[in-house]
């Protein structure tokens, strides 16, 4: 079954509504959907504060409803469309579920398991190996991201007590 890159954007757009609701929310505004057969199976935000669970990323939410909706753990006819590259531990769950295609719109460079920091999706001696697609809506997905990050960082600085510059010789 070929990708149709006609339909990513579209289905991005549902994930980053999704990340618009995290946002709302003030978690990281990550947000995924799952798609099979051109039909959403499962759509989720990132909710780890407000569930107080690490492991609560977006794209672990959607997995176990799309897993639900199937039926089966196996979601090797699905599509996962996220707004930021997924996490190791994300990108594991991924290649576990055997989730054929993930696409994604902000890459990181610094964690992220897509082909960022590493490449779990594709790793040579797992069981499965994922399609990816980068770069969909990406930037959309990264100005909401920078914006986020920017409003936590002000709140940050406001809270602080102003430093003492005077010194003492």
């Amino acid at each position: 079954m070929a990708p149709d890159l006609e339909a990513d954007p579209v289905f991005m757009g549902e994930a980053l509504r999704q990340a618009a609701r995290a946002y709302e929310a003030g978690e990281v505004p990550v947000g995924a959907v799952i798609v099979r057969g051109g039909r959403i199976l499962a759509r989720a935000f990132n909710q780890v504060e407000l569930l107080k669970d690490a492991t609560a990323h977006a794209e672990m939410l959607a997995l176990t409803m799309a897993e639900e909706a199937v039926g089966d753990w196996r979601l090797s006819d699905c599509t996962l469309y996220v707004t930021k590259e997924p996490c190791p531990m994300c990108a594991g769950a991924l290649v576990h579920c055997r989730i054929a295609r993930v696409v994604f719109g902000a890459p990181d460079a610094r964690g992220g398991a897509a082909g960022g920091a590493l490449n779990l999706l594709q790793f040579p001696t797992l069981n499965h190996r994922c399609l990816i697609t980068p770069g969909v809506r990406g930037d959309e997905a990264a100005a909401m991201l920078r914006a986020f990050f920017a409003e936590r960082r002000a709140e940050r600085d406001q809270e602080r007590p102003p430093q003492d510059r005077s010194s003492s010789t």
